[in-house]
């Protein structure tokens, strides 16, 4: 079968779900009416190099972001660290950890990171500043299990601790991902990827900028002006999304291949859109890679991008490192860089 062939028909399967979906979609956008939104940023130069169009490809250690049934496909012991320049001035890390224990399984380890420095804390009376900074930041730490139920079908689940805070506030959660890989004969070895993510807790900030104090009745002397209250501030859910991917060889030969992908995503926040992407490998050591990423939803910035990767053996062959990056398109916002590094021993 063609190339084309085989890329035609990856797009016709996840424009079928996509459409299908088409009779549950929602009328108005939900967008900004959910917390911790750096869980929706994608993890790992290869995949936002390709796209995002990652779920059924799943291959390296960022598969604990993208999809945790990956990981049981992998036969080594293997690390990732990222870095991606972040919208804002803002930095957004990640670093995994994948342990396959034969049998019994493969478990991983992840942790996310949001950050910003520190800034000056200004009010009404001290527009100019108090003297006083004030940070923000959020953090998720995971715990992943994966394994193969056969040899084309695995399954995988992350539990994760998920917190926001701001200043003297904060805001915890816990979720859960899950996802699965099938391995077809279809078209050159097809693969379907499907995974569900943060399904858990709402969050809502506490801390002691909610605490203020109160006299019950000003009206009665001898009150007390000092009865503690807090404010009761609102729920907010997390991100929750669906995402259907397939993906396949459009050619593979000894020396170089090309892997063309497609993800459907269904979120609670906005409206479902589809990722595509593709990746150029030569002798496993260069890859080239790119994408677009939210196709057909509108109002949204950019969508293209960029990656490249080297693999590079060391230490008398015993570890293999990875080095990825990708470049991403936000249109009227800045322009995102991610760097990675993957390392297999």
């Amino acid at each position: 079968m063609s190339c084309f062939n085989h890329t035609k028909l990856i797009f016709s399967y996840v424009a079928i779900f996509f459409i299908s979906l088409n009779s549950f979609a929602q009328n108005i956008s939900k967008t900004g009416t959910t917390a911790a939104s750096f869980l929706e940023i994608g993890v790992g130069g290869s995949a936002n190099g390709m796209g995002g169009a990652f779920v059924s490809i799943a291959n390296d250690a960022s598969a604990l972001y993208w999809n945790a049934s990956g990981i049981a496909t992998l036969p080594n012991y293997e690390a990732i660290m990222v870095r991606t320049n972040w919208i804002a001035n803002t930095k957004f890390d990640f670093a995994g950890l994948v342990i396959p224990l034969s049998d019994f399984g493969t478990f991983g380890f992840s942790f996310t990171s949001l950050s910003m420095e520190d800034m000056i804390v200004r009010t009404i009376e001290n527009p100019e500043g108090t003297g006083e900074l004030f940070s923000a930041g959020d953090i998720a730490i995971g715990i992943s299990y994966a394994r193969n139920l056969t040899d084309r079908f695995s399954i995988g689940v992350t539990a994760k601790y998920i917190e926001q805070s701001i200043w003297h506030m904060k805001a915890s959660a816990f979720a859960l991902d899950l996802g699965t890989l099938f391995k077809t004969d279809l078209f050159g070895g097809m693969t379907i990827g499907t995974s569900i993510s943060n399904f858990g807790t709402p969050m809502r900030l506490e801390g002691r900028d909610a605490r203020y104090f109160i006299r019950v009745d000003p009206t009665k002397q001898g009150s007390n002006e000092r009865i503690p209250t807090n404010i009761d501030l609102d729920t907010w859910d997390l991100p929750l999304f669906f995402q259907i991917g397939v993906s396949t060889y459009a050619f593979n030969y000894n020396d170089y291949s090309l892997v063309v992908s497609a993800d459907a995503i269904v979120p609670n926040n906005d409206f479902q859109s589809l990722n595509v992407g593709a990746e150029f490998s030569f002798m496993d050591f260069l890859r080239l890679r790119g994408g677009y990423k939210s196709l057909l939803l509108e109002d949204s910035e950019g969508g293209l991008s960029f990656g490249l990767g080297v693999s590079s053996k060391m230490l008398l062959s015993i570890a293999i490192v990875n080095f990825d990056y990708a470049y991403r398109d936000f249109g009227r916002l800045q322009n995102v860089h991610s760097f990675s590094v993957g390392i297999k021993f």
